[in-house]
């Protein structure tokens, strides 16, 4: 590769031996045979194999594109004028659950992930965390992990032998992949912008040991916001140091040239966009503002990972969260952030205007979309209520109930996500009083004796409730919105964390299911649907909760399967599977309109659709072919 960045699509060769500084090692050291790093630099210069280099990366992460879809977008990401893809390793994707092995097949098939990249002539970049933050839940850590009273993301030795033993799963396969192995895994990266956490050194140089004991002797690399607190933290000597911004690569340069002069500037994510939250506004950046940020970064030999190139899906509930000032910011399920390939993997006036930057000059080998299935309607028919339906999916696949005082956490119940039935029978005297949730993470739907009374969460902590001097069972369906992935609140557990009151005195006595609605499979959802069975089909209300939420079907055909976007007009918050796979939530705030539903979650044919709703059930679902992410805002992320 040339250090300008004029390129042909797909890196050079890879040399038999690398004559080069390895990148992991100080200015000046030699390679050894023991560490045949493809990747070096000297003289503030980026060489591989010995021949100048520059890294032009694109974020693609396995788990947010279906499989069958990966090689697709690779080649697209090749088609922008990109020579490696970086992605994440998300290690609650891969071990949702502790008493169960890490598992590498199917959608969690990273090897097969970094060989498609590499037969489709692209070096690979990994970044295994084991914190990834990526606006996936909990950053990417176990909620069985984080649930436990233990410093995260710390040199405490009850996370080092957690983490220890998922790099011993994890790690022997990534370096089996590099390229001193003929793979074309050619950089990892030690932890994630471990500045912006904390400032445990001894944890860092653990992690990057730990990367080096398991055989990775490529590239080693820290990637941390270009400011004097972050890089404080988040630096370790010897290893390279990366930077990850939105704007002001020209002070980003300076500040790490003061601190590392020998070393190349490497931008370990360049933000072209930005990710969305529910209830706001979908973010986007002006292609002449993002291209002006690329630019500057490429000058003088820079290198880059747009981040994202290819954003995808936060399929199921992997979305994460934020937390301002105490109050959730959950992530929508569509994780296009305004990327050049879009999320049904269109190429967008980003692609094309960045494709000009970067140089390519090859033709594109990819279309400028992917089919998709004419625009059209069809009845949504609910089948059973919310309640009716939830008890007969427990029914279907027991699960086990915790009895005690107090309503069961998530993490107690070893749940990562979904909901969590809480029920309880107080006392209530007569008249009206002041139901009260002090603490709610991050949403409960209440009923007294199967009659729906609201929602209660932070914003909304109290209900009223009438009583009649005889006990009330009260059923509390709490649901998480997501978990923190960013900053002190990850591994924050969700439920009903504090008391529930009627006026000042405490319900105790609390029995807690869990819904495991991600692990649910065709035996729950048909269970559920049947619970309305004998009663009168169609949309109404339910007569017992007097809500019309509950569960609904919606059938369509197609002759082939293509992509679509799913629209559900009318109804207000819940859950979408689609052929039996949860394709992701919904929500009337917004600004997600439509879900985007990949061709191979489909087949030629009749198709399902099924909703969990959660509050008001509409009576349509709209097939478009084409997205609707809400109204925009315009987003560029800087430091101060």
């Amino acid at each position: 590769m040339n250090e300008s960045p004029t390129t042909n699509i797909g890196p050079p060769p890879r040399p038999a031996e690398a004559a080069a500084t390895p990148l992991a090692a100080p200015s000046g050291a030699a390679a050894t045979a023991a560490s045949p790093a493809l990747l070096s630099w000297r003289d503030g210069r980026l060489y591989r194999g010995g021949i100048p280099h520059r890294i032009l990366s694109g974020a693609l992460h396995y788990f947010r594109v279906h499989p069958d879809l990966w090689r697709d977008r690779v080649r697209r990401i090749a088609d922008l004028g990109l020579n490696t893809v970086d992605t994440y390793v998300a290690w609650n994707f891969h071990q949702p659950r502790e008493d169960r092995t890490p598992r590498f097949d199917g959608w969690r098939n990273l090897e097969r992930f970094i060989r498609t990249v590499g037969e489709e002539g692209l070096d690979v970049v990994v970044r295994p965390g084991p914190y990834i933050c990526a606006e996936w839940s909990n950053g990417g850590l176990p909620s069985w992990l984080t649930g436990r009273d233990l410093a995260i993301r710390s040199s405490d030795p009850e996370f080092t032998s957690a983490v220890a033993g998922w790099f011993g799963e994890l790690i022997p396969r990534l370096a089996a992949l590099q390229a001193s192995q003929g793979g074309p895994v050619v950089a990892v990266q030690v932890e994630n912008e471990f500045g912006s956490y904390g400032d445990d050194h001894a944890y860092l140089r653990w992690n990057r040991q730990a990367l080096a004991e398991r055989g990775i002797t490529e590239l080693l690399f820290t990637a941390d916001g270009p400011t004097e607190l972050m890089l404080d933290g988040g630096t370790l000597p010897g290893t390279l140091t990366a930077a990850t911004l939105g704007s002001q690569p020209k002070a980003a340069r300076e500040l790490l040239t003061s601190r590392r002069p020998q070393e190349p500037f490497v931008v370990a994510e360049f933000w072209n966009g930005w990710f969305d939250h529910w209830g706001k506004r979908h973010h986007v950046r002006s292609v002449d503002s993002a291209v002006h940020t690329l630019s500057g970064i490429l000058d003088d030999h820079g290198s880059v990972s747009i981040y994202m190139a290819h954003g995808g899906t936060n399929f199921g509930l992997w979305a994460g969260a934020n937390e301002t000032e105490g109050r959730l910011e959950p992530v929508v399920t569509s994780y296009d952030s305004d990327a050049p390939i879009a999320e049904d993997g269109r190429f967008t006036p980003k692609f094309h205007a960045m494709r000009e930057v970067l140089g390519a000059t090859g033709p594109l080998r990819s279309p400028e979309r992917l089919p998709v299935l004419p625009p059209s309607r069809v009845a949504l028919v609910r089948r059973a209520g919310l309640l009716d339906g939830l008890d007969a999916a427990l029914r279907a696949v027991p699960v086990e109930t915790s009895a005690a005082p107090r309503p069961a956490t998530f993490e107690r119940l070893g749940l990562d996500a979904g909901l969590v039935r809480c029920t309880a029978r107080p006392r209530i005297p007569a008249g009206e009083h002041r139901l009260v949730f002090t603490d709610v993470r991050d949403r409960a739907l209440v009923f007294a004796d199967g009659v729906y009374l609201g929602v209660a969460d932070a914003d909304s902590p109290e209900l009223k409730i009438t009583g009649t001097g005889e006990t009330v069972g009260l059923d509390v369906l709490v649901e998480s919105l997501g978990r923190v992935n960013y900053g002190p609140s990850v591994g924050r557990p969700k439920g009903l964390l504090g008391p529930v009151l009627v006026d000042r005195r405490m319900v105790q006595g609390w029995e807690s299911t869990p819904v495991a609605l991600p692990d649910w499979s065709e035996r729950e959802l048909s269970a559920a649907l049947d619970a309305g069975a004998g009663s009168v089909t169609g949309t109404g209300a339910d007569s017992v909760t007097g809500t019309d939420a509950g569960f609904a079907v919606a059938e369509f055909h197609a002759d082939a399967p293509a992509d679509t976007f799913l629209a559900l007009p009318g109804s207000v918050h819940g859950l979408v599977w689609v052929n039996g796979f949860l394709l992701g939530r919904h929500w009337d705030i917004g600004p997600q309109v439509t879900l985007y539903c990949p061709a191979p979650l489909l087949h030629a044919g009749v198709n399902t659709v099924t909703v969990l709703e959660l509050e008001g059930l509409g009576d349509t679902l709209e097939l478009r072919d084409e997205p609707e992410l809400g109204p925009t805002e315009e987003y560029v992320e800087e430091f101060d």
